[in-house]
């Protein structure tokens, strides 16, 4: 009788742990899908208030240095950045990679003066790169005119609701792709990718775009 009921005992215990196992892996999908809706949703209510305050670590020359690194840390608080001025900011994933590289930033900065003409004062590129590497890949792709701000530990994007976490790419943290106007620290109008969630398997491109920024200025 007794290695019938240790048979038992092993079946049960072997059926309580698959339950648990499974009950686990059921709230741990939940949850996550609960993220990122909550991350779409977050980012889309940004839209109509204002620009979250937070500090960024940039690097400026340093008038007339002879250094061979002429360049020193200024630190830009973003009410500052965007007072009494209207500027575009295109928020990407990350410096050099694909998209950003080859449509993004350069379209952006090839419409620069377009978007001027229309009543803009500045156009941002926002990444969550450090200081050095956005000042890299300004220069790399010959960027004279986008201002690059750097956010570095992620803060504003945090603040924003566009933090995602793209560790299938081995990523990290980084921003969800999308574009804005803001007016005088204001959010008035807001273009997010689609489908904003954690571990996306693609990078949508189809709303950010400085195309549908121009349109939506021709049109105001």
């Amino acid at each position: 009788m007794a290695p019938s009921r240790k048979k038992k005992n092993s079946k049960h215990i072997s059926k309580k742990i698959k339950r648990n196992l499974s009950t686990r892996l059921y709230k741990k999908s939940n949850t996550k899908q609960k993220q990122s809706k909550k991350c779409n949703k977050n980012l889309n209510k940004m839209e109509g208030k204002f620009v979250p305050k937070t500090y960024f670590k940039t690097r400026v020359k340093a008038p007339g240095s002879k250094k061979k690194n002429p360049y020193k840390w200024q630190t830009k608080c973003s009410k500052d950045i965007f007072k009494d001025k209207k500027s575009v900011v295109f928020s990407l994933p990350g410096a050099f990679t694909p998209t950003c590289s080859n449509s993004q930033l350069p379209d952006y900065e090839k419409y620069h003066d377009k978007l001027l003409k229309n009543g803009v004062d500045n156009v941002y590129c926002l990444s969550v790169n450090d200081a050095f590497v956005m000042h890299n890949w300004k220069n790399n792709k010959n960027i004279k005119k986008v201002k690059m701000l750097p956010d570095g530990n992620g803060d504003f994007t945090r603040k924003m609701g566009a933090l995602v976490k793209k560790n299938n790419l081995g990523f990290g943290d980084r921003s969800w792709r999308y574009s804005m106007l803001v007016d005088d620290g204001k959010i008035i109008k807001i273009f997010s990718e689609p489908n904003m969630k954690n571990n996306h398997k693609s990078d949508p491109f189809i709303r950010s775009d400085v195309k549908h920024m121009l349109k939506y200025l021709q049109n105001q």
